[in-house]
């Protein structure tokens, strides 16, 4: 399973929100490159960044906070937050992204999904934001008729890399994962599903590991890390077993 610390980047800092409420924002560091170098140094493989400002506007805000991490690390990072066009997708993969995210787009224009994941095979994402049983949209302040199962099930064949399945309810709030729901969207597709939102403690990624079924591809970890609920090193321990 591969591990992803995130940084949520709000006004050019990093942030964890509470439940994705813009308003509840703590701020953990103001150097964006900083906190990518800190994560590097713990061992991570991958990096998880959202543009939280740009996924409510609905294009990329916080460039220059990006463009530092990329500039800082050599580790592959992924990338979500406001972007809807294929201009956009392009633009970042030239700019060093390995893997885009898309998540509102993919629920009002689902060819432009496919199109990109066919441009950039293994570098498309999907976002399935989930909140009350439905996919969440325009940084999780508006709610589509889809649930997640639905969503996921459009980009089958599609060359998708993974999705990205958020529990809104959980996220930022150190409340546990919900591994059932992340299983039950994993069962249903065929496409790599990483786990995000709540994810707490070393027991999370245990339980996420020892579920019957398809197995999660990887998990999300944010707040836990920042608060010191999991260290980084029995973290890559459990994920590595």
């Amino acid at each position: 399973m591969i591990l992803y610390p995130a940084i949520d980047l709000k006004d050019g800092q990093c942030v964890r929100l509470l439940h994705g409420d813009m308003e509840k924002a703590t701020v953990f560091n103001t150097s964006p490159a900083d906190q990518a170098q800190r994560f590097v140094k713990d061992g991570f493989s991958w990096l998880h960044v959202v543009d939280l400002n740009g996924a409510i506007e609905g294009k990329s805000v916080n460039t220059a906070a990006v463009e530092t991490i990329l500039e800082s690390i050599s580790i592959p990072v992924q990338l979500g937050g406001g972007i809807r066009t294929l201009e956009g997708v392009e633009a970042w993969i030239e700019a060093g992204v390995s893997r885009v995210i898309l998540g509102t787009v993919a629920v009002h224009d689902p060819d432009l999904v496919r199109k990109a994941a066919r441009l950039w095979p293994e570098q498309i994402a999907v976002a399935v934001d989930v909140r009350d049983g439905k996919v969440a949209v325009d940084g999780w302040t508006g709610l589509s008729d889809l649930d997640a199962i639905t969503l996921g099930k459009r980009f089958e064949d599609a060359g998708v890399a993974a999705l990205i399945v958020t529990d809104i309810s959980r996220d930022g709030a150190l409340t546990g994962v919900n591994v059932e729901g992340v299983g039950e969207l994993a069962d249903a597709v065929s496409i790599p599903v990483i786990a995000s939102g709540g994810v707490a403690s070393v027991a999370d990624i245990e339980r996420l590991k020892a579920r019957k079924g398809v197995e999660i591809a990887g998990a999300i970890l944010g707040r836990s890390l920042y608060a010191g609920t999991i260290r980084p090193s029995d973290a890559l321990i459990a994920a590595a077993a």
